[in-house]
């Protein structure tokens, strides 16, 4: 019966705690990105965002907003068999949309202050 009440009191503290963790991370903007591809897209998301003329044309033909391109580097997925992420000085990325954006691959080279959208493919 010891045993029984040692995990209760363990269970009920680590609820406790989890929701303690969980009230007070509610409200900072915290991001766990752990992995390849939400580091990668998370260091193209904080540089400056450069367009290149290919990039552009292809917004106005298309009749895109930047919204998109911003949705694909948010929820994006780096395809890196097509990238290139240890060419110096500039890395570059493949990254393909997700769910209703599946349509949409983007070509983006990331230097140290910059990225720079290259090309931008719909399908």
């Amino acid at each position: 019966m010891q045993l029984l009440k040692r995990f209760g009191y363990y269970f009920i503290g680590v609820a406790l705690g989890s929701m303690a963790v969980l009230y007070f991370w509610k409200n900072k903007k915290v991001t766990f990105d752990y992995g390849m591809d939400a580091r990668t897209l998370k260091s193209i998301r904080i540089k400056k965002r450069i367009y290149s003329n290919n990039a552009k044309e292809v917004l106005q033909l298309k009749n895109i907003d930047t919204s998109y391109i911003t949705a694909v580097l948010t929820r994006g997925d780096v395809d890196f068999s097509k990238s290139k992420p240890r060419q110096k000085p500039c890395a570059e990325y493949y990254i393909t949309g997700k769910d209703s954006l599946e349509s949409m691959s983007v070509y983006v080279v990331r230097c140290d202050s910059t990225a720079t959208i290259k090309d931008i493919f719909l399908k």
